[in-house]
């Protein structure tokens, strides 16, 4: 079992900036396929972005160059740097690892893009 535990969002206001992290429990992190999704209220959790255990890394196109996903495998912690965020993006932003079958996910966390 491997706990997933997101933090750093929080209030911006549009133009901003804010880094996600996703912290994982285990060290065999490293070998994770390690993605963010976002849900936002009344729509269905959708795909935002990728990163392999190679470091290969994939957007979805309305975040595709705004949004750049990494990871620390010496730390076992995934990041999403988000700059020049829309009210668009406001939603929950969930961390998702993924292991030949077994999908894990974390409790999310809420940003909220606003004046």
């Amino acid at each position: 079992q491997v706990q997933l535990v997101e933090s750093g969002g929080g209030l911006v206001q549009p133009g901003g900036s804010l880094r996600l992290s996703c912290a994982a429990s285990r060290s065999i992190f490293r070998t994770y396929i390690m993605s963010w999704y976002r849900q936002a209220p009344g729509k269905q959790r959708e795909w935002v972005a990728t990163v392999t255990s190679g470091g290969t890394t994939n957007y979805a196109d309305s975040v595709q160059g705004r949004f750049t996903i990494s990871r620390d495998n010496t730390e076992n912690t995934m990041y999403l740097q988000m700059n020049s965020l829309k009210p668009e993006d406001t939603a929950v932003y969930y961390c998702r690892g993924q292991y030949f079958t077994a999908i894990y996910w974390g409790q999310g966390t809420q940003v909220t893009v606003s004046s």
